[in-house]
């Protein structure tokens, strides 16, 4: 966000009446606000250590295609793409996977509905709470960063068995994503145990890809769904590397907990404000 000056202001008394609302983000825009709150500015002695002048855009992601994976030969290659992306950029963009498009776009679709939706439902689920299976939430360290995201969250954790408890506008497109979601992270965790050189079913016997509940780059594995938007940047070389939406395509990223002796690479990655 923008930068922020000695000034002094009441911090703790503009994040609880933040908090206190339960409408986020987008609450505050509704409300007509006319400049960026102090609790999302970032110190300027923070911002100093940016290297922004040193983004680049005709550098892109490598790219894994999953198409002929039944083939032997085929997934021997897909191997080796997924082991030297993870080692040396730690991110890839893959395509050709079997999540339907329209499925991805029903997806964006109903998370767009959801958060212009009712506040009423957003407040009802307004928590920080892991423990709970819903959650909307605008950051999770709340109290604690320095200074917060301009952005709202909805979670929906792993523990969640009924439908029936998300909200109607997003509900159908939400659990059936969620099924393919864990059918291709299960593919992609045998993808990269055959990097490894382990057997196929090794990381997810280990339980790697159970716990999968926050969006929390530094654990496990993140995919994501860009929509067009944008604004992912990676940092590949000492550049920072622009990561343009591609539809049909997931962007994923190594986490820090499968990071392992530099042959995978958890990266350091940002997102940048949009006019959009």
């Amino acid at each position: 966000m923008g930068i922020l000056d000695a000034n002094e202001f009441d911090r703790m008394k503009e994040l609880k009446e933040l908090d206190d609302a339960k409408t986020g983000v987008k609450g505050l825009v509704d409300e007509g606000i006319t400049g960026i709150p102090n609790i999302f500015l970032r110190p300027a002695s923070e911002l100093a250590d940016d290297k922004i002048n040193l983004s680049i855009s005709d550098v892109h992601l490598p790219v894994v295609d999953l198409s002929q994976i039944q083939s032997p030969e085929r997934r021997k290659t897909i191997v080796d793409e997924v082991k030297a992306a993870s080692s040396e950029w730690g991110f890839f963009r893959l395509v050709n996977h079997d999540v339907p498009h329209s499925l991805m776009e029903d997806m964006l679709q109903a998370i767009r509905e959801f958060h212009e939706g009712d506040p009423e439902e957003k407040k009802r689920l307004y928590s920080r709470d892991a423990k709970r299976t819903l959650l909307y939430y605008t950051n999770y360290s709340f109290y604690h960063a320095r200074s917060l995201s301009w952005r709202d969250s909805f979670a929906v954790m792993s523990h969640l068995s009924d439908p029936l408890e998300l909200p109607a506008a997003c509900r159908e497109a939400i659990w059936e994503y969620r099924r393919q979601m864990r059918v291709l992270g299960g593919l992609l965790l045998e993808l990269l145990s055959e990097a490894l050189g382990l057997k196929p079913r090794h990381l997810i016997e280990m339980g790697c890809g159970k716990k999968h509940d926050l969006h929390r780059d530094p654990f496990f594995l993140t995919v994501l769904l860009q929509d067009q938007v944008g604004g992912l940047q990676v940092l590949h070389q000492d550049h920072w590397v622009d990561v343009k939406p591609v539809p049909g395509s997931f962007v994923v990223n190594i986490g820090d907990f499968l990071q392992v002796r530099q042959r995978f690479n958890s990266i350091t990655h940002t997102v940048t404000s949009s006019e959009n």
